[in-house]
């Protein structure tokens, strides 16, 4: 692998790694829409879509082919404050009749819509024309049991087919969908449940997880013993479990109900505005909030990004490591359906049976576009490239994440090993509120060490100062400044924590909580949550940039740092960090760690200590809870865990020597 050494002032400072090829922007369906909308370059093209936003997201709707049952009559209403736009106004639309109905009628629907494989190796697919049938006959079977218009059904299952069946049968018929992680315990699932005021959840007996059964619906049932609203279960037999309980009445079998409803079904007329989701996510402090989204907002942001920034064409296959109840889940499905491209599921772990599985998906399913987080990719790089290579990845046009800002060094790493240093990393970030991406890579720009290439067309993203005050060559605040189609309208029964949490930190500007920076060559940076800000003597510090330290050290796999108080300079670097199995916790390794931060960053920088324990606190998506780290740490109240992958993490922070 070539020597690319890694400065450190990151993300400063950094070479150029990879150059644009210009036969695949020529190629690009980004360039087409410039073309027929006579914009020469691609700067030209965000200053008029910033200039413009409603022309753009007009012209987008158009370029994506998404139709109506009647037109809008205006495409961005204003009057009620730039914190809560209404899109598509007057517009009826439900989004299903654009995943899948108008495809039936053109060659697409002999196309590949879904593929599926299992952790034990099995194989399913659906063409747009056998989703479509198995979508009606859900949609039929839930009709019949009174649900329609309105009413929120959960979603608490493996990812398997019967999932993307049940969550577009579910919009289909003009329902919302609830969508919940699928490692949620019994209080997580009842305060999103009863929050929603569920009628019903579609669920399975079990899921398999590195060779073993874990039962999921007894904990549907004790959660349903405290929603008062739930009158339907429907459970997919996933593991042939004989002793799953039942409740008589309530409860039915997926085999029992779906297969025998009829494969036509109509699709419920909805307003363009009208609500199609409930993507509950959790905060610093109080309950989860729920993000509300609508047939025009979350799916035409998520087929627009994938589009316009990642090129996905129809004959792509994309995949991403995800759960359902991460936004990821919905965004997969939403934006490969609607630009009649191939999505992938996989109902497994990414290293089981072996180190290569990943890759072997990648082989065996022809992947175009893979979505992992910089988390998987520390975990596998120290296995080395022989798992990799063992597997023929010529399919790949990119990589692509999010979950976590990259280190330099797993970046790299992938590359060269994974990219053989001529494809991109489409590096993504947004949000459950955004739809989406504020900012990505893409093929029309130069690309360094964990960079993005800027904004989604369309975002009219910055980096600013505490006052609002544009910085480049800084660390700053990522903040948008006008509203976009995938914004959420607001979060569930709860207004005024919507406008708290984005809205009042500086007049009329969104403030999403990130931690960002622009080089010198106009590359973006994601440093870590702002709310994870590090403030040491007045100087800001992103958590990314210490952790870019530690992990660069030989005996490091992964690091999160946090601010503790300090009487004289407001905090102090705290670091966590969890080491390579043959590595021994010690002293001098300690001090080593701590001295390499210091002569790195400086002395008034030197962390006050690095711990060492065995795992990190993390998001079932993989990312790193900085917050649960930090309250550990400090002996305070921890906040909502319902997202948190193991408990038993937050206690391994407390006893961490």
């Amino acid at each position: 692998m070539p020597d690319h050494p890694v400065s450190p002032a990151f993300p400063f400072g950094q070479a150029i790694v990879w150059q644009p090829n210009p036969d695949w922007i020529a190629a690009s369906n980004l360039r087409a829409f410039m073309d027929r909308h006579v914009i020469v370059s691609y700067d030209d093209l965000h200053a008029r879509a910033r200039a413009d936003i409603a022309w753009f997201w007009d012209a987008a709707i158009a370029d994506l082919g998404i139709e109506f049952y009647a037109p809008y009559t205006q495409v961005l209403d204003l009057s009620g404050g730039v914190e809560f736009p209404r899109w598509c106004v007057g517009g009826k639309l439900n989004i299903i009749h654009n995943c899948l109905d108008k495809w039936q009628a053109t060659p697409t629907r002999e196309h590949i819509a879904l593929r599926w494989e299992g952790e034990g190796g099995i194989v399913r697919t659906f063409t747009y024309a056998e989703l479509y049938a198995e979508v009606n006959r859900c949609a039929n079977a839930l009709r019949s049991l009174g649900l329609g218009k309105g009413d929120a059904v959960g979603l608490y299952m493996p990812m398997i087919p019967e999932l993307a069946i049940a969550f577009l049968a579910i919009i289909k018929i003009g329902g919302i969908i609830l969508p919940l992680f699928s490692g949620y315990g019994h209080g997580a699932i009842v305060a999103r449940l009863a929050d929603a005021g569920a009628k019903a959840v579609v669920t399975a007996d079990g899921l398999f997880r590195r060779g073993a059964v874990a039962a999921m619906k007894p904990t549907v049932d004790a959660a349903c013993e405290d929603v008062a609203t739930i009158e339907h279960v429907i459970v997919v037999n996933r593991t042939g479990l004989t002793d799953t309980p039942w409740t008589p009445g309530r409860d039915r079998w997926w085999h029992d109900l779906i297969p025998n409803q009829p494969a036509e079904a109509m699709t419920e007329i909805t307003d363009a505005e009208d609500v199609l989701m409930l993507i509950y996510t959790s905060g610093t402090t109080g309950k989860p909030k729920g993000a509300v989204h609508t047939h025009c907002g979350f799916p035409i942001k998520a087929a627009q990004d994938m589009r316009h920034s990642m090129d996905l064409k129809p004959e792509d296959t994309i995949f991403w490591f995800t759960d359902m109840g991460w936004m990821m889940g919905p965004w997969l499905v939403f934006g490969a359906l609607l630009n009649g491209a191939t999505m992938l599921f996989y109902d497994g772990a990414p290293d089981f049976p072996d180190l290569g599985r990943v890759w072997a998906l990648v082989e065996r399913h022809h992947i175009t576009h893979l979505g992992i987080s910089p988390t998987l990719i520390r975990s596998l790089k120290p296995h080395g490239a022989d798992p990799v290579q063992r597997h023929d990845l010529d399919s790949l046009r990119a990589v692509c994440s999010t979950g976590s800002p990259w280190d330099p060094e797993s970046w790299l790493w992938t590359f060269h090993t994974v990219l053989g240093g001529k494809k991109p990393i489409l590096n993504y970030s947004g949000g459950t509120e955004i739809s989406g991406g504020i900012l990505c890579g893409d093929f029309f720009r130069p690309l360094k060490p964990g960079a993005f290439s800027g904004p989604v067309v369309g975002m009219d993203a910055d980096v600013v100062d505490e006052a609002g005050n544009p910085v480049r060559g800084a660390v700053g605040e990522l903040i948008i400044r006008q509203p976009w189609i995938g914004m959420t309208r607001g979060f569930w029964q709860d207004h005024e924590r919507y406008l708290e949490t984005y809205w009042r930190k500086l007049p009329d500007i969104w403030v999403h909580g990130d931690f960002a920076a622009i080089d010198e060559d106009g590359l973006w940076y994601i440093l870590g949550r702002s709310d994870d800000t590090i403030k040491v003597g007045g100087k800001r510090l992103g958590p990314a940039e210490v952790e870019a330290i530690l992990n660069s050290h030989s005996s490091v796999k992964e690091s999160a740092v946090i601010g503790a108080p300090h009487p004289v300079k407001d905090q102090e670097v705290v670091g966590f960090v969890v080491l390579h199995a043959d590595v021994e916790a010690s002293e001098m390794l300690r001090t080593a760690l701590i001295d390499l931060v210091t002569a790195e960053l400086g002395k008034p920088l030197k962390p006050r200590t690095v711990r060492f324990v065995t795992a990190l606190p993390k998001t079932r998506n993989a990312k790193v809870m900085h917050r649960v780290i930090r309250a550990a740490y400090l002996d305070l109240p921890l906040g909502d865990l319902s997202s948190l992958e193991n408990a038993g993490t937050v206690e391994a922070i407390r006893q961490a020597q």
